[in-house]
């Protein structure tokens, strides 16, 4: 780390499975040509699980992850492979599971069981080429009953049985409260902390269906929007990631590993703050991942109001987008 690139739904959706797709070679080949180095894998246990039966996944499926990698490795993409769904939780329709990944035992014993799987299955394979991203953004404190120790206990044990099997593997954890709140209690672990770029949400999510936050916001602005009691500028982002610039402090790595903005936000909005933000990170020596490459937050075809587009690969690319991801990479932060 510092690593720059885009999170690929290859494997994910959020409501049903579905047959997972084929690596995007387009797109990774315009990773290649520009210099970015980071895929992000969220994945979707339903595509290769059926009717809850955790301890058989689908070998079929499961080798679309073969492929997913190697397109990767052939570009020297380094690919984050993530559980965006796991046994027992997401955070989007999490209504749909079975079981309760911070109470039931059957869906801890899964997910450690899902890692192991994956851990045998890419022994070997250097980790400047793949990590495991353990689970996407746990919930809000108490929410699904879940408590700091539980969620500490688990990353705890699944970390150990990753590294009895792969003692190298680069392991990445994800920030409570839907990766937002830094976990110093983790510090020790030897592990990325991954946090998220999407505050203030009033930009980030303006009339995001999925989520009712959304409803009845105002147009958004930015700078000076007020959100979550606060009136947002590069200040109030410097303040939100202090929690995480302690714990970099501490010897931490750590990784924005998802941000963006939704399609319906103005485009010049949205590059203000995308400025801001990057300027925040470049100043904390942090590697980001933009959510998604192509899509509704992405940087193809995201639609917002006023995008201007030019014409890469047969993709439509939001170029002043694109310019400034490319000069806000930065070398690591020696401590």
């Amino acid at each position: 780390m510092p690593r720059y690139g885009f999170n690929f739904q290859w494997m994910y959706s959020g409501e049903y499975s579905q047959q997972p797709l084929e690596p995007d070679t387009r797109a990774l080949d315009f990773m290649q040509q520009f210099g970015f180095d980071f895929a992000r894998i969220p994945v979707n246990y339903f595509f290769f699980t059926k009717d809850f039966d955790y301890f058989n996944p689908d070998e079929e499926v499961l080798a679309y992850l073969d492929r997913y990698l190697a397109a990767c490795q052939q570009r020297d993409i380094h690919m984050s492979l993530n559980l965006h769904r796991a046994p027992g939780y997401c955070i989007n329709y999490n209504h749909l599971e079975k079981h309760n990944l911070w109470q039931d035992q059957i869906a801890q014993d899964a997910f450690v069981f899902l890692w192991e799987g994956f851990a045998r299955r890419y022994k070997g394979v250097p980790s400047s080429q793949l990590s495991f991203d353990l689970l996407n953004e746990p919930p809000e404190i108490g929410q699904y009953g879940m408590t700091r120790e539980i969620h500490e206990n688990l990353m705890r044990r699944t970390v150990a049985a990753i590294r009895a099997i792969d003692p190298q593997r680069e392991i990445v954890v994800d920030g409570l409260g839907g990766g937002n709140i830094a976990m110093p209690e983790l510090a020790d672990l030897g592990v990325i902390h991954s946090g998220r770029g999407y505050q203030p949400m009033t930009v980030s999510h303006y009339r995001a269906e999925w989520w009712d936050g959304s409803k009845g916001m105002p147009m958004p602005t930015y700078p000076e929007c007020e959100w979550d009691g606060k009136v947002w500028n590069i200040d109030t982002l410097r303040e939100y990631y202090r929690p995480w610039q302690e714990i970099r402090e501490k010897g931490v790595q750590v990784h924005i590993g998802e941000f963006g903005c939704y399609r319906y936000t103005p485009n010049d909005v949205a590059l203000r703050w995308f400025r801001d933000l990057f300027q925040v990170y470049r100043e904390l020596g942090w590697g980001f991942a933009l959510w998604e490459f192509k899509g509704n937050f992405g940087i193809a075809e995201h639609n917002r109001p006023g995008v201007v587009y030019e014409d890469f690969h047969g993709y439509k690319i939001d170029r002043e987008l694109l310019d400034l991801m490319l000069e806000s990479r930065v070398q690591p932060v020696e401590l």
